[in-house]
């Protein structure tokens, strides 16, 4: 019985020696081979990311949403404190008004100068015709005087009178170019007050573009995955305030070698086993592969060599099934991507679709 205690241990330090060599000789033989027409490698779910950021510097008032959460887009996630933004919007908007009323005032006084240009060419047109009534008048003593009809001092006094109709005519002129020159400032003024509305409308529009972007939304349905800023910090411009994925890209990036990935086109079917579910098979695509190899060794002279090469391939999921399964998608889960090489082979059985109930 002693005997028995003594080799108890050694019987089970042997047992558990066979138990470990067993797993290393199963760990050591080749995987099932895939039909010829296929391939497959390793992964990991992955999604894209989409860091949320404030457009402004400002200080972080609220945060809505916790790490983890589901979000849809559209969805309210956190605002900005916005009051100096508000208190600026309301300083431009009123300026905005003040400019608007200054362009109906040069508005009103180009409709002034206007009129008054027309009245200063009237004024032109009376002084022309009382010229031409002093010239004739002039004329007529002139003759008489020739015949010593009229004293020669009338002939003087029409003489000025015409001097004096001509030296009108001169002034009126003058005003009509002064009226001109008045539109013109008018005009010019109009000008700069539509101007100044611009210019103020323009401040009102990117205040408010801010005050916009002061409310954070989802831009895509997905999941909050960490909240990088708490409610109360001050951020810089463009500071991140939480970081979500976009769970309606989801996909799998998987290494194949020249020979395969040379054979892989853009969307052919794919299909993606995950360890955590090795009983599901969920459809994809394969919407990327590498034009660069990622694995380049030192020299590719030789055919051997250049077999060496692996290239990226990205195989993702279908948005709408997704979609149906939100609460279930995961990022991180490693697992197998299958890609069918040859489009006229139909899959094998143990790669069927095969989705949640």
């Amino acid at each position: 019985m002693d005997s028995l205690r003594r080799r108890l241990p050694l019987l089970l330090l042997a047992l558990l020696g066979i138990v470990a060599l067993g797993f290393l000789v199963w760990r050591a033989l080749p995987e099932e081979q895939l039909p010829a027409g296929f391939a497959s490698g390793n992964g990991r779910i992955e999604a894209t990311e989409i860091d949320l950021a404030s457009r402004t510097a400002g200080r972080l008032e609220e945060l809505l949403v916790r790490e983890g959460d589901l979000v849809e887009r559209g969805d309210l996630l956190a605002r900005m404190d916005t009051r100096s933004l508000r208190a600026a919007l309301h300083e431009a908007e009123a300026r905005a008004r003040q400019a608007r009323v200054g362009v109906d005032t040069a508005l009103r006084g180009i409709e002034q100068a206007r009129a008054e240009q027309e009245a200063a060419r009237a004024v032109v047109a009376q002084r022309e015709a009382e010229l031409e009534a002093a010239r004739k008048q002039l004329a007529r003593t002139e003759e008489l005087a020739g015949r010593d009809a009229v004293p020669a001092s009338q002939v003087d006094n029409d003489r000025a009178g015409f001097e004096a109709a001509r030296a009108a005519v001169a002034a009126a002129r003058a005003q009509v170019e002064a009226a001109g020159a008045a539109l013109g400032r008018a005009e010019a003024d109009a000008i700069a007050a539509e101007a100044a509305v611009e210019a103020a409308e323009a401040t009102v529009e990117r205040l408010t573009a801010d005050l916009e972007d002061g409310v954070l939304r989802a831009p895509r349905d997905g999941r909050v995955q960490y909240r990088v800023a708490q409610p109360g910090e001050v951020l810089s411009a463009g500071g991140v305030v939480l970081n979500m994925v976009d769970l309606t890209d989801v996909y799998m990036t998987i290494f194949l070698p020249t020979a395969e990935a040379g054979r892989v086109a853009l969307g052919a079917e794919a299909r993606i086993v995950l360890d955590a579910a090795p009983d599901l098979v969920f459809p994809a695509e394969v919407t990327f592969v590498a034009s660069v190899a990622q694995f380049t060794p030192k020299t590719v002279e030789t055919e051997e060599e250049r077999a060496k090469l692996m290239f990226r391939v990205r195989a993702s999921l279908d948005p709408d099934l997704l979609r149906q399964y939100l609460r279930q998608v995961k990022t991180g889960l490693p697992g197998l991507t299958y890609v069918r090489l040859d489009p006229d082979l139909p899959w094998p059985e143990e790669l069927r679709v095969q989705l949640p109930e």
